[in-house]
């Protein structure tokens, strides 16, 4: 988190010296070509005091739009820092994100499976998931009924359509959704990771999700 707080600090000191520079850069450019200007003026047809006004308004225009861009820099950097410092408090959380793993484990106190979810973006009157093997064959389906917009929760006991505790290993799964005119409405897999570390990249933060893999922090759907 320190070394984030020390790059956000420092990117924007290099962008407000730079600022400076290119406003004071700015300025002289103009005072030296108005006075040229002045200077070279045809005395029968002299500048009028509108011609300079109006100069002297572009160029308060251009200074003041290059300060609103150094504000909202700065502004963006501290956004960047809040981000990081609340990305932190993840760190051990069970979270969903897009996805369609699931893994079965199986040892003596029984089957255990990771959770996972589904991301309804539309309101659907028939929900169904159907999990497969990693041989492609379907072993079970899950009829969730009607679902509301929001994100849900899936519980799976481990056992195929047969009632069958299925073997230990990896099961992908797959979601179909329709509203009452049996037209396909959009929902979205997730599948569970744990969060390990937290990373500030280029392209944003990132959460570590050890076998789920690396995910945006934009793509996180639910904190269990």
């Amino acid at each position: 988190m320190t070394t984030v707080n020390n790059a956000t600090s420092t990117a924007l000191a290099t962008a407000n010296a730079n600022t400076k520079d290119l406003v004071s850069d700015t300025e002289d450019r103009f005072l030296t070509l108005l006075v040229t200007q002045l200077q070279n003026q045809d005395p029968l047809n002299p500048m009028d005091n509108a011609q300079v006004t109006s100069q002297m308004a572009q160029l308060s225009t251009v200074t003041g739009i290059t300060q609103l861009n150094n504000t909202l820099l700065a502004l963006s950097g501290q956004m960047d820092v809040s981000q990081s410092m609340q990305a932190a408090s993840l760190i051990g959380k069970d979270v969903l994100v897009p996805g369609t793993k699931i893994s079965v484990g199986v040892d003596a106190d029984g089957t255990h499976v990771t959770p996972f979810g589904v991301d309804m973006i539309s309101e659907a009157t028939k929900v169904v998931v159907s999990i497969t093997d990693a041989a492609g064959n379907v072993v079970r389906n899950i009829d969730l009924g009607s679902q509301p917009v929001g994100v849900i929760s899936v519980d799976w006991d481990g056992k195929n359509d047969a009632g069958t505790a299925v073997s230990a290993g990896a099961y992908t799964f797959n979601v179909k959704a329709t509203n009452a005119s049996e037209q396909a409405v959009s929902a979205d897999a997730l599948t569970y990771g744990k969060v390990g570390s937290v990373a500030y990249s280029s392209s944003g933060l990132t959460m570590d999700l050890g076998l789920a893999g690396s995910h945006s922090l934009l793509n996180l759907r639910k904190i269990m």
